[in-house]
């Protein structure tokens, strides 16, 4: 598998790859940001209109590949404030289901951190369904955990369900 960090060119030509690893996060129960069913078309407009962020750089997105296929992806949103600056937002970490237990997730995490720390971010912070796999990715990765918000987000069956803050400094970051 390769993992390739898309332009807004390379993600609108990926829309519909992007789409359906959306479609089929949400249908298997993961909680980012969309109540089930998400049609590929609800999936792939959602996809398209991060296009201008990625091309304007208030975006980063990797997609990895299996062969022509996207199989997993990972963001980073990049605020635009001037005191904000030396931080990100790690979003939509998403592995398909065909392409879990493989180890995928921990790679996308790790290239999204690297990159972070290349570019002069000195701090990550996310926000993730409490007990669900993916939080025990982020603490089995080194994240701390800042707290829990109850209620804060419905699941994709429309259940309201708590969240986890979590943090990460980079290596190299003071304090």
């Amino acid at each position: 598998m390769r993992v390739t960090r898309l332009d807004g060119d390379r993600l609108r030509s990926a829309v519909g790859a992007l789409a359906d690893l959306l479609a089929d996060t949400v249908a298997g129960g993961a909680s980012v940001g969309f109540l089930a069913p998400l049609d590929r078309d609800g999936a792939a407009a959602w996809w398209t209109e991060r296009a201008a962020a990625v091309a304007d750089g208030r975006l980063a997105v990797w997609a990895a590949y299996d062969g022509d296929r996207v199989v997993g992806t990972v963001s980073l949103a990049l605020p635009d404030k001037p005191n904000s600056r030396h931080r990100a937002e790690l979003v939509k970490l998403m592995v398909h289901r065909e392409a879990r237990g493989r180890g995928l997730g921990r790679r996308l995490l790790a290239v999204a951190e690297e990159a972070a720390a290349a570019d002069g971010l000195t701090l990550l912070h996310l926000d993730t369904e409490t007990g669900s796999p993916a939080e025990h990715l982020y603490s089995g990765a080194g994240w701390t955990r800042a707290g829990v918000i109850p209620d804060y987000a419905a699941a994709p069956d429309g259940e309201l369900r708590p969240t986890t803050l979590y943090y990460k400094r980079l290596v190299g970051a003071d304090g």
